[in-house]
């Protein structure tokens, strides 16, 4: 699992993240969140939001729902291992600007958080920083949006690879905040033996990055609360869309992909490192399966005989899960 992110991610040492700049604090509490400024260009928005907890502004792609007549609500979508820096993300891999085009619905995606699980983490990071994702995701930013966007206070949220983890644990620690979730191609458990390797493998593509600081050792209470297979119990209420792949190739592994070494390059790294991680996040998704049938709680799984972990099969997850969140919407 050595090279995990490259299906995915370009693989970069991360430097320390710095603080917010001075200008960005001016008459705000430390302890407040807030909306610096917004920028819109061709009717896309990007809003740049000061997280207290984190003490940096996190900037937000925003697509805004075409019908401004009436309160809209928010799919949260969040990017892969790379936080969406690195070129790998939903807006420039997949065709998610004129999908939702015409759907009435707010799609909000941070940029930022590479490698850090979107969760909060215990003590600071010398190459990461400080990251209390958990809190901006879901304390500090949904009243911003609410009140940016005009929403009607309704969410679901979906991820890929590494945010797939991060969005159920979203939903069992949150409970009421999001009424859907897309988890796609990622690997729900933490404390066995596979899932455990698993981020500790993604945390550690942030070279120099310490997996300690997250939920601390091994043994630590926080790699069980972040276990949604221990947890799944926590997911009872909220309607569920999971997929993965089996790691063999398929329709959407082909020579068509962008990649600095040429597009042959793209081709052989998704059969080969995509193959093998969704191999593994399937095994994850399976036992997850067989744990919500065993407590009687209802998911839609989508377990593909191909695929491998790549953009060409989250782009259909996320046209196919969107009827799912689009009626748990309007409920």
């Amino acid at each position: 699992m050595a090279a995990l992110c490259a299906a995915t991610c370009a693989v970069v040492a991360v430097q320390p993240v710095a603080a917010a700049a001075p200008a960005d604090l001016i008459a705000h509490p430390p302890t407040e969140s807030y909306v610096v400024r917004t920028e819109e260009a061709d009717g896309d928005m990007t809003a740049f939001v000061h997280s207290a907890a984190m003490d940096r502004t996190i900037a937000l792609k925003i697509l805004r729902s075409p019908d401004r007549t009436a309160p809209s609500p928010t799919l949260y979508l969040l990017n892969g291992a790379g936080g969406g820096t690195d070129g790998m993300d939903w807006y420039t891999q997949t065709d998610v600007a004129s999908f939702f085009a015409d759907k009435n619905v707010n799609v909000v995606t941070p940029i930022g958080g590479a490698y850090s699980y979107y969760t909060d983490w215990q003590h600071d990071d010398p190459v990461l920083g400080r990251n209390k994702w958990e809190t901006f995701l879901a304390e500090e930013l949904p009243p911003l949006v609410d009140d940016l966007l005009d929403t009607d206070g309704r969410n679901v949220i979906a991820g890929i690879s590494m945010a797939a983890t991060s969005v159920l644990n979203l939903v069992a620690h949150h409970p009421g905040l999001y009424r859907a979730v897309g988890s796609y191609s990622g690997c729900a458990s933490t404390t066995d033996m596979l899932g455990r390797a698993y981020v500790k493998t993604v945390v550690s593509m942030a070279l120099g990055a310490n997996v300690g600081n997250m939920w601390g050792p091994d043994n630590d209470p926080d790699w069980l609360r972040n276990d949604a297979v221990v947890n799944a119990e926590k997911l009872r209420g909220t309607a569920m869309y999971i997929s993965n792949g089996s790691g063999l190739a398929g329709a959407s592994d082909t020579l068509d992909g962008t990649n600095p070494n040429g597009p042959g390059f793209v081709l052989l790294n998704q059969m080969v490192v995509g193959g093998a991680i969704e191999v593994a996040t399937g095994d994850c998704t399976r036992r997850l399966k067989a744990k919500l049938e065993q407590l009687d709680i209802p998911a839609h799984f989508e377990l593909r005989p191909k695929g491998t972990h790549s953009w060409g099969y989250w782009q259909q997850d996320l046209h196919n899960s969107w009827p799912m969140f689009e009626q748990a919407l309007a409920d």
